[in-house]
């Protein structure tokens, strides 16, 4: 039988990103934390656990903490059909893996009724659209929304719809760099602004362009601090219309060349045996992301 103390030391370690933080959100001493830890590795002959900054889980850390996710979710389940046995507990608490443009315009809607029927608390952890799917393969998710299709093994995927990305600018920014070269070839030369190291979205555009090679760029890993960036003046770049709706109708951002958006899919991933807490939630999401989302 599974010691679900050992196991919950282990979740709470790398979902505090490290032994402190994890040991504050048990109510337990590090030193506790960390013998519990010591303790699963000492059982399983093998270590759960890479001590690095922060700590990552190893493969069969990671098995783990799949299954404890899926754990969690079917307690919540038996709960609600056997109310004696919840003890008073703090509301569940679903850990969800999604990029920062779909927190920043469609998300908080679609899953605020789920949210408010079902007393549950979400930790919102940010990923790029492309890489999202990397937090629930380490099991420190029970779900996420990200832009691949293929799920894990044990999991599912639906389609929730596209998010559109339009290349913009302000219109002084454009007069002052794009309106002496042809505007596609000037774009390589002028600063663009870059969510992170994983967004490809401004290298898609340009290369369906004819463009390819380096470009300058600012990196700025907020939505809602990206468009500022745009609004000063400081370069071009890839943005949701969905959070811009305002500013293109005012013409405060403007389209920088005639290139087509670029659609980008979203799809929700899930386990299987995530109980029925998460199989409410997959209907809502897939009920009411068409109203913002492409489908």
């Amino acid at each position: 039988m599974f010691d679900y103390k050992l196991l919950s030391a282990l979740a709470a370690v790398v979902e505090q990103a490290g032994f402190d933080r994890g040991a504050q959100a048990l109510g337990l001493s590090q030193s506790a934390v960390s013998q519990r830890i010591k303790l699963l590795e000492a059982r399983l002959g093998q270590p759960v656990l890479l001590r690095a900054t922060p700590p990552q889980p190893t493969e069969v850390g990671r098995r783990l903490l799949n299954h404890v996710q899926q754990v969690r979710l079917l307690e919540r389940d038996l709960q609600g059909r056997v109310p004696e046995l919840d003890e008073g507990r703090l509301p569940e608490r679903l850990r969800i893996a999604l990029n920062s443009d779909s927190l920043a315009t469609w998300w908080p809607a679609a899953v605020a009724p789920f949210c408010t029927a079902n007393a549950v608390v979400l930790d919102h952890v940010l990923e790029d659209q492309d890489v999202g799917l990397k937090r629930m393969r380490a099991g420190e998710v029970a779900a996420c929304v990200c832009a691949v299709e293929r799920p894990l093994a044990g999991a599912r995927s639906q389609f929730l719809g596209s998010m559109r990305y339009r290349a913009l600018a302000t219109p002084a920014f454009i007069a002052r760099h794009l309106c002496g070269d042809p505007p596609a070839e000037a774009l390589v030369r002028v600063p663009a602004i870059v969510f992170g190291p994983d967004d490809q979205l401004q290298h898609r555009y340009l290369a369906s362009l004819g463009l390819s090679g380096a470009f300058s760029h600012h990196l700025c890993p907020s939505s809602e601090g990206f468009v500022r960036l745009l609004q000063s003046d400081l370069g071009w770049g890839m943005v949701p219309e969905l959070q811009v709706r305002e500013e293109l109708a005012s013409r405060a951002l403007v389209d920088v060349y005639r290139g087509k958006p670029i659609d980008v899919p979203l799809y929700w991933h899930h386990w299987r045996n995530g109980g029925d807490l998460l199989a409410e939630l997959t209907q809502q999401l897939t009920r009411s992301a068409g109203q913002w989302l492409i489908v």
